[in-house]
């Protein structure tokens, strides 16, 4: 069972991949990278202020724990905007 969340989450990228996130004030170490895609959003839908085209994101589907627990966690990386967020958590 997944569930989808969108939250905001500070990463640390090391040779392009994530290797930590936070999210609900607590720290993330990613285990190993599970799936890696791209997409690009339908530009002639959402636009920017200053009228640029929204552009790509890249989704990480991970194995990450906190601790013991591991969990698959799906981090969302918006290029344009340079900001991370929680997609979606696998039970």
């Amino acid at each position: 069972m997944t569930r989808v969340f969108g939250d905001p989450v500070d990463v640390w990228v090391s040779d392009g991949r994530p290797v930590r996130f936070v999210w609900g004030g607590r720290l993330y170490t990613v285990r190993r990278v599970l799936e890696h895609w791209v997409t690009t959003r339908d530009w002639w839908r959402e636009r920017y202020p200053d009228g640029e085209a929204s552009g790509e994101r890249e989704f990480w589907r991970v194995e990450a724990a906190p601790g013991r627990e591991v969990g698959v966690y799906e981090l969302r990386y918006d290029v344009v905007a340079d900001s991370w967020l929680l997609s979606r958590v696998w039970d």
